[in-house]
């Protein structure tokens, strides 16, 4: 198989794993009513100048299409109180329910039918309609100077630019977390945490194709990059940690609890990335160097706004070893390479599209493949099926 195929072949795979834009709008709906929400003097949080903004993989415009149709979207939003509430004012606790009030208020509100339910660190909304949505919202405050200081350096001393630091420490705070010792306490040891900042990092690592970008804001006719929302770049470094979250869960369906998480593949992948500007280029080079962003000691996968965290800190927790999530991590990357390879090389039209459809649930058509990218009909053996998006075998990773 040619480059021109693969390529082709990969871009078709991001393409069927994307969601609709309907489903971003309503997304970018919600971010804003709640932002309305908390800004209104009626509430609680209003005094203390609240800013609520989207964060995880809707930030990113790395989300993928659930498995199962019934399955909901996570949607991650932090509102932040940025003034008036400080470690020295506040526990964790009286910061969460503060929060919590005004989402439960809202929740009445919007006639949202099922209770406002409490996580480790956030509020869970839980929509049900005809785009099912959780929407988890994290209290934070701003982190204190002091601490932005040493973010700062440390990041410079990992290898990000000056520039990039400065950026992205601005972002940084504090976040509650019910697990804590001192939750219910007045202390200066609260969670960092910095979303906003990490998705800094990672537009950074897809404007290393900036040619391209460039190219799609012309298309979208924007003046920049900058004036699209991320998840409209489509740069490769996306389309490819949307492919490898696919993979992963088709992979470990039956075995969600093991499963690579997505802060591990989205920060190995933005590492790994060079600015290749062909999908199938960046997939190649990804698979190929990521595990080499591993380190040997601790931290394993830093976060790359925030070295001292380890991404993979429950790889060495006895709490989970029975999960063997290093050892599934890099089953999971093996098998990737594999199947990517088996991508590149397959002439058979009928075999790529059962190859794809295993392992990525992604629909394709194998008489367009014909017709379309040149292969040579298969033998006359069953005909080609057409595959929805949500249909996958029983045993998907079954060799044959």
């Amino acid at each position: 198989m040619n480059n021109n195929t693969t390529r082709e072949i990969v871009a078709q795979i991001a393409a069927t794993i994307d969601i609709p834009e309907s489903a971003y709008e309503k997304a970018e709906k919600r971010y804003k009513d709640l932002a309305d929400w908390f800004g209104r003097p009626e509430c609680q949080c209003a005094k203390y100048n609240p800013h609520v903004y989207p964060q995880g993989s809707f930030r990113l415009g790395t989300v993928v299409r659930p498995l199962n149709e019934d399955d909901r979207y996570d949607l991650d939003f932090g509102c932040r109180l940025r003034s008036g509430i400080s470690k020295a004012t506040h526990t964790q606790k009286e910061l969460k329910q503060l929060v919590g009030l005004d989402m439960e208020a809202y929740r009445k509100a919007r006639q949202i039918e099922e209770k406002l339910e409490e996580k480790h660190r956030c509020w869970r909304l839980n929509y049900a309609d005809e785009v099912g949505f959780h929407m988890d919202g994290v209290p934070s405050i701003p982190e204190v100077e002091a601490q932005r200081i040493l973010l700062q350096e440390a990041m410079v001393k990992s290898g990000s630019a000056e520039v990039l630091a400065q950026n992205v420490i601005k972002h940084a705070g504090s976040i509650t977390d019910k697990r804590k010792n001192n939750y219910e306490t007045i202390s200066a040891d609260w969670r960092i945490s910095n979303s906003e900042g990490y998705a800094l990092w990672f537009e950074s690592r897809m404007r290393l194709a900036m040619p391209l970008l460039e190219k799609r804001a012309f298309e979208a006719k924007a003046a920049k990059v900058d004036d699209l929302p991320a998840r409209k770049w489509k740069s490769p470094l996306q389309l490819c940690v949307q492919i490898l979250k696919r993979h992963r869960d088709v992979m470990f369906a039956d075995d969600p609890d093991g499963k690579p998480i997505s802060i591990i593949i989205t920060t190995l992948a933005g590492k790994a990335y060079q600015g290749e500007q062909e999908i199938d280029d960046a997939l190649k080079r990804i698979l190929t160097d990521m595990d080499a962003y591993i380190n040997k000691g601790s931290p394993r996968v830093p976060n790359p706004v925030n070295p001292v965290e380890d991404f993979a800190d429950k790889w060495g927790d006895s709490k989970y070893q029975q999960h063997n999530l290093e050892t599934k991590f890099r089953q999971w990357l093996a098998q990737a390479r594999q199947d990517f390879k088996v991508i590149e090389s397959t002439q058979d039209a009928n075999s790529l599209v059962e190859q794809i459809q295993a392992k990525f649930a992604s629909a394709l058509d194998a008489d367009d493949l014909e017709k379309r990218l040149g292969f040579t009909a298969a033998p006359a053996i069953a005909p080609s099926k057409k595959y929805s998006i949500t249909e996958a075998p029983a045993k998907p990773w079954k060799d044959k």
